[in-house]
């Protein structure tokens, strides 16, 4: 019985220590190294002094698609013009969807305009099991400190190629990557007004 209680101790601590390195709103963001499309190494604590934007990609999902129709690239502009830096990360392992070599991924890119930093190559799916990505898109706001400040949903309209004023539902649209980098970059607030939603979009092919 000692042991069965020692070990459940244990373990409890393991999980426990483990959990306390995902990614969560509010705390550190969950270092990482990165090789991206062109062979450069990233380590995301020698980004510090920069907003950083991670966006899940994965270029054959509908939802990727639908953004691509420019949403996306409209955003990528406006907001890597001001300095912050945006990151795709492709997660999908090889042979399965949204896999890309890095050449694939920068034709990829170019033919669709991106406003990208980079595109960071991730088949193994280490940074996104880190960061618990589960959609693409999947986006992730880090601050000038590190500190994770945005976790969710690019916007609450899937699906919508373009610019709205309302859902299909009726409700106002709100992209929330957007209104999070006004508030924190143009506007100097310590934390978005929403920090937090459901993402949505395909499932993170990983292995």
């Amino acid at each position: 019985m000692k042991r069965l209680v020692f070990l459940g101790i244990t373990l409890g601590v393991f999980c426990f220590g483990s959990l306390s390195y995902a990614a969560k709103v509010g705390v550190p963001a969950p270092d990482f190294t990165a090789s991206d499309s062109h062979g450069k190494t990233h380590k995301l604590a020698d980004l510090r002094g920069k907003f950083v934007v991670l966006e899940w990609h994965n270029k054959d999902c509908p939802f990727v698609k639908s953004h691509y129709r420019g949403k996306m690239q409209n955003l990528q502009e406006k907001w890597v013009k001001k300095g912050v830096l945006w990151f795709a990360v492709i997660s999908s392992a090889p042979r399965a969807e949204g896999y890309v070599e890095a050449t694939q991924a920068n034709e990829d890119m170019k033919k669709r305009n991106a406003h990208l930093t980079a595109v960071f190559l991730d088949p193994r799916g280490t940074i996104g099991r880190t960061y618990d990505a589960k959609t693409t898109p999947h986006m992730f706001i880090i601050d000038p400190k590190g500190v994770l400040v945005y976790n969710g949903a690019i916007d609450n309209a899937p699906l919508t190629d373009g610019a709205v004023k309302k859902t299909k539902e009726g409700e106002p649209f709100v992209n929330y990557v957007e209104r999070a980098l006004q508030e924190l970059v143009a506007e100097k607030k310590a934390k978005p007004s929403i920090s937090s939603t459901t993402p949505y979009g395909c499932h993170v092919k990983y292995k």
